[in-house]
């Protein structure tokens, strides 16, 4: 099965907050449990973790949909890595819709194939390929954004 850091850390990129990460990551390993005759005959209990976790935010946010979320404290940055850069990518990440963030996540982040990233997420490679270009150009936006703001070289 694939470590449960990975999969917190793919969890926080597409939810933006650590605690929901965790929170992501136990509905999947409750839904593993729940249904472990398949993870035991899966080819790559890994992939198939992986999979529940993404299918796990995705059904997180339809329920939410009509739901505002309560103002979170900012989490600190760690004192290795507080770049602005890293944190306007989370930023502009964050910007993303659900299902887009998750195929963005899952290509580029995972390092997925088009392929893969449709399996996963249960969608048409053709869709993949779309949201990906979508995805990215929405980034690039809210990137070029973050690199004309005073102060930025």
């Amino acid at each position: 099965m694939a470590s449960q850091g990975h999969l917190r850390r793919s969890a926080y990129l597409l939810c933006g907050d650590w605690h929901f990460a965790e929170d992501l990551v136990q509905m999947a390993f409750d839904r593993i449990y729940r249904h472990w005759h398949r993870v035991r005959s899966a080819d790559n209990p890994g992939a198939y973790s992986r999979q529940v976790v993404y299918r796990c935010y995705l059904d997180s946010r339809k329920k939410h949909l009509d739901v505002l979320p309560l103002e979170h404290l900012p989490e600190p940055a760690s004192p290795a890595d507080p770049t602005d850069t890293r944190l306007a990518v989370l930023a502009a990440l964050g910007l993303l819709p659900p299902r887009t963030r998750a195929v963005v996540v899952l290509r580029y982040w995972e390092d997925l194939s088009v392929e893969q990233t449709a399996g996963i997420l249960g969608i048409s490679e053709g869709t993949v390929k779309s949201m990906s270009s979508r995805g990215l150009a929405l980034l690039r936006e809210r990137l070029a954004d973050f690199a004309e703001l005073p102060g930025r070289p």
